[in-house]
């Protein structure tokens, strides 16, 4: 009998989970599951967010070094981060729009929005006080330095420590190769063993679901499958426009490049990303389809695609504007102009330190969710769904990260520049690993 694949591993967990949990909720055992099994959920998180470090640390001063031509680094990155952060900006923005006019976060009842309140009160401080004030756009900026850098890689601070990666690398291009090489080739080695470790953890990932699922059916009954079915529904919506209309127009308009020959040229790609979850387990193959199919030069694709997969989270954004006004609706809370323009620039920083590995973009939505007084504890309840839709928005992330790419080639006249015949972009055995 053939193994299952993770994907519907992943989907026989999610059903499993919906009917214990179920169980629980009917017969009475909601606490044990809520003190022994939701904890298994929990740890899978945590495994995740281990490796985000070393991970973005590692893939990004390896990314930076496979830009030869290090005086068009300034030009390229201008470009790079103008892009990205336009794209990222534009679908948190239709997150929004459609959160607002679906409003899937309305229709919980008063009995259980008051009980969610409660659990938040005991289990979460409150999310005000000096301590999370929004800092100034000037103090934003000097924090991006780092101070101690060992310092920032302790506590995950990830926009210095993709400062702090980057520049490294660039400094690493200017000493000569024999001293240089070792180091490269140490740095490629420790970031292949974290992509390896997202892949071991990631053989966890049916067990966490099922636990993260059945707590949140025991916790609420099945009365929040449908709320979250609308919630799901509207992520997905946005997704979908998003890639077809703004990522389709992109391609034609800026990268002179068919949106049907684009989207067949990733399409490999897209189903890795797909089925894992991970921009990260993903690269080797998105390289080899931009280079291969698209004609991107190898050094604009690589040094373009390992930073993507770092800091280009546009579906990532999208979905963490459509969760922070689910949140706020189910809580009941009002969220004025001034706040959902708060998500904008806060979901698109925090897609700026997101990771492409699966589960980052939870973890982050916790700084949006703080930026408009909305608790924590509120990211439990999507927590259940939120595999699924980690695999589309990753699809989206990957798309978008192939898009920049195609348009900042295009820009710099490094377009068709197709790999002679028998040379690869990405070796055979790099990319099956991707896959595993």
């Amino acid at each position: 009998m053939p193994k299952l694949a993770m994907h519907t591993k992943i989907l026989v967990a999610l059903a499993a989970g919906t009917v214990f949990g179920f169980a629980a909720n009917k017969l009475g055992f909601a606490e044990f599951v809520m003190t022994w099994v939701r904890p298994v959920g929990t740890a899978f998180i945590k495994l995740i967010s281990m490796v985000v470090v070393p991970l973005v640390f590692a893939s990004l001063l390896v990314g930076t070094t496979s830009l030869k031509d290090i005086r068009s680094l300034g030009r390229i990155g201008i470009r790079t981060l103008i892009l990205y952060v336009s794209m990222t900006a534009i679908s948190v923005s239709i997150g929004l729009l459609y959160a607002n006019i679906g409003r899937p976060g309305v229709g919980f009842s008063d009995d259980k929005k008051q009980q969610l309140l409660d659990g938040a009160d005991r289990e979460t401080t409150s999310p005000t006080g000096p301590a999370l004030e929004r800092p100034s756009v000037k103090d934003l900026l000097l924090n991006i330095i780092p101070a101690n850098p060992v310092q920032s890689l302790a506590e995950g601070e990830m926009l210095q420590i993709i400062f702090f990666a980057v520049l490294m690398g660039v400094c690493l291009t200017m000493i000569p190769p024999e001293r240089k090489e070792p180091v490269i080739r140490f740095f490629e080695g420790v970031n292949d063993i974290f992509v390896r470790m997202v892949h071991v953890i990631m053989q966890l990932a049916p067990y966490g679901v099922f636990a993260l699922i059945a707590a949140v059916v025991a916790n609420f009954g099945l009365g929040i499958i449908g709320m979250l079915a609308k919630y799901c529904a509207t992520v997905l919506l946005g997704l979908l426009t998003y890639m077809l209309l703004v990522q389709g127009a992109m391609v034609k308009f800026l990268g002179k490049t068919s949106p049907r020959k684009f989207f067949r040229g990733i399409r490999p790609a897209q189903l890795v990303a797909f089925s894992s979850s991970s921009s990260s387990a993903t690269l080797p193959v998105t390289i080899k389809c931009v280079t291969e199919n698209l004609g991107v030069s190898r050094s604009i694709s690589s040094f373009m695609l390992s930073l993507g997969a770092s800091i280009n989270m546009d579906g990532t954004a999208l979905y963490q504007g459509v969760a922070a006004v689910f949140l706020a609706q189910f809580y009941g809370i009002d969220l004025n102009f001034g706040q959902q323009l708060t998500i904008v620039l806060t979901a698109t920083l925090a897609s700026l330190g997101t990771t492409g590995i699966p589960g980052a973009g939870v973890i982050m939505l916790a700084m949006v969710l703080r930026s408009i007084g909305v608790s924590l504890e509120g990211i439990g309840i999507i927590m259940g769904v939120d595999r699924f839709l980690d695999m589309c928005r990753t699809t989206v992330n990957v798309t978008g990260d192939s898009v920049c790419t195609v348009v900042i080639a295009s820009m710099e006249g490094q377009l068709n520049a197709v790999p002679a015949k028998g040379q690869s972009a990405v070796s055979g055995e790099t990319a099956k690993s991707a896959v595993v």
